[in-house]
């Protein structure tokens, strides 16, 4: 704070030193406090867009996009749960398996948007049947599966067996028509066939084909054999037939099936330890994802604390405004990769299409690459062609695939390493390579090296931690815009070769239609 004399008016520099302690100009300090103060909101803004991008990222990634429901990763936790409070509160539950009958003829007669809707609507009915403390997952394709906690007795899960079975038989109404459905449900009982996940559901699995045999739109209890199975226990709804027994030669045929489904069973758990290591995949990314989104709030915090002891001081404020600008620009480019990898796998990416110079962008996306390597004392070398190389394409999306392949080879270079980038028309296409002589990629990760989340071990004991997501969105850009990506490397410490390729303008429409206002949805 800066003491003035009585009367308001200021006193006068009395020495170097005054001048030196006191801002040259008062309305630049405001200026300088009121951006310092802006960027501060907006780094609060950003935080919270990014919390919730986080939030929308961990829901979508154990949902089923098409009914909402959770998926198989989500219900195998919530399995897990039960078994617990099961164990714990000495408590039955059971699972049904429900799979639709004939749902195959939905979609050949009326096409597979009146599937979906059928399976939304059907989605919906099951969760009107079951309690809020029940799991209703689908399980693929038309199989639902339900999962019914701290049950009494059996009679508990076929009650909600035949108020499914009788509710799904209500006709669906759509666009299309009325629609007549049934279902055919499996039942098995914790602990009584099985104290695991994969046990029960196979034996539900295989009870809901034994319906399916026996009549369609019915529902049967796990046992021993077809004859001592059960269904509709208690009576028959009316219109509904109990099964009878079989004929010996299908019996046979049912012993054939029950192979069948042994195999299946098999192939399942085969499915489930997928899964299990897909679920610590995803454990492992939303650790480094965690890390990562912290690391930029360090530098932010220190910054804003340090803003009222900087006050007075223009230099200091900006430099405090540069390290927040820049932290928050880290974050919003980690939260626009995220996001870029949900668009490409559900299909939602826009591209901005025109003609455009590849050679002009090119050289605009190496300006940034260009101060890294020097930094770092790499050498860059460019061969380009001196005349304009013409494709269609979205001048922002092909940046940010250039962008990127640079700078995965100055981060994967060390320091007084190669990096070359050329470029040259071949036919109806151009080819850009972008290659290195840096730590290279194993043989292991080379078959992967374009998955999400995926990483080389040695990559990210080199460059400390990182996503894996810059790979993938470029891959499906480049898709997108009609060409194509590889990768290649001799392997690790032997340099990588990343090689791309684009139709000409004229050459070829990208495998995405050009819509009437430039933008095409990937």
């Amino acid at each position: 704070m800066i003491d003035r004399p009585e009367g308001g008016k200021r006193p006068a520099a009395s020495d170097d030193n005054a001048k030196s302690r006191l801002p040259g100009n008062l309305d630049d300090l405001v200026a300088a406090n009121e951006r310092l103060l802006c960027s501060a909101v907006e780094a609060e803004q950003r935080a919270d867009a990014c919390s919730r991008a986080l939030k929308d990222l961990v829901r979508s990634a154990k949902t089923d996009p098409l009914t909402g429901l959770p998926n198989r990763l989500l219900l195998m936790d919530r399995f897990d749960q039960a078994i617990s409070r099961a164990k714990r509160d000495q408590t039955r539950m059971a699972l049904l398996f429900l799979d639709l009958d004939n749902f195959k003829e939905i979609n050949d007669s009326l096409g597979h948007q009146a599937g979906d809707d059928v399976l939304r609507w059907v989605a919906e009915r099951i969760i009107n049947n079951v309690r809020e403390v029940d799991t209703v997952s689908r399980h693929g394709g038309d199989e639902f599966i339900v999962l019914l906690d701290g049950i009494k007795d059996e009679e508990d899960a076929v009650h909600v067996a035949e108020k499914l079975i009788s509710d799904l038989m209500v006709p669906c109404e759509l666009e299309a028509g009325s629609i007549e459905l049934s279902a055919s449900i499996g039942i098995s009982l914790y602990p009584d066939h099985g104290e695991d996940a994969s046990t029960l559901i196979g034996r539900a699995d295989a009870a809901m084909y034994l319906a399916k045999r026996h009549r369609l739109g019915g529902f049967v209890m796990h046992g021993e054999d077809a004859d001592t199975a059960r269904g509709w226990p208690g009576g028959t709804p009316e219109g509904m037939r109990r099964p009878g027994r079989r004929p010996r030669h299908m019996r046979m045929e049912l012993q054939e099936a029950n192979g069948q489904l042994v195999l299946a069973t098999m192939g399942a758990q085969q499915l489930e330890k997928a899964a299990e290591e897909d679920q610590r995949r995803q454990a492992e990314f939303l650790g480094t994802l965690a890390h990562e989104l912290r690391s930029p709030l360090t530098p932010i915090r220190i910054a804003a604390s340090m803003l009222g002891n900087a006050s007075d001081d223009c230099e200091r404020l900006s430099e405090l405004q540069a390290v927040i600008e820049g932290q928050v620009s880290h974050m919003s480019r980690l939260v626009g990769d995220l996001l870029d990898v949900a668009r490409v796998s559900t299909g939602k990416v826009h591209l901005a299409m025109e003609k455009l110079d590849l050679v002009s962008l090119l050289r605009e996306a190496l300006r940034a690459s260009d101060l890294c390597s020097r930094a770092r004392h790499q050498i860059l070398e460019i061969d380009l062609p001196a005349e304009p190389v013409w494709v269609t394409g979205d001048p922002l999306r092909l940046t940010q695939v250039f962008n990127n392949l640079l700078d995965n080879a100055v981060k994967y270079t060390p320091a007084g390493g190669r990096i070359t980038l050329t470029m040259a028309p071949e036919d109806d296409m151009v080819k850009v390579v972008v290659s290195d002589n840096g730590i290279g990629i194993t043989a292991e990760a080379l078959d992967h090296i374009f998955e999400p989340f995926h990483q080389d071990t040695h990559a990210t004991d080199f460059d400390q931690v990182g996503l894996g997501i810059g790979l993938t969105v470029a891959r499906e850009l480049v898709q997108a815009h009609g060409g194509g990506i590889e990768a290649k490397s001799p392997g690790a410490g032997l340099g990588a070769t990343f090689t791309l390729t684009l139709p000409l303008a004229g050459s070829g429409a990208p495998r995405h239609e050009q819509a009437e206002n430039g933008e095409s949805n990937v």
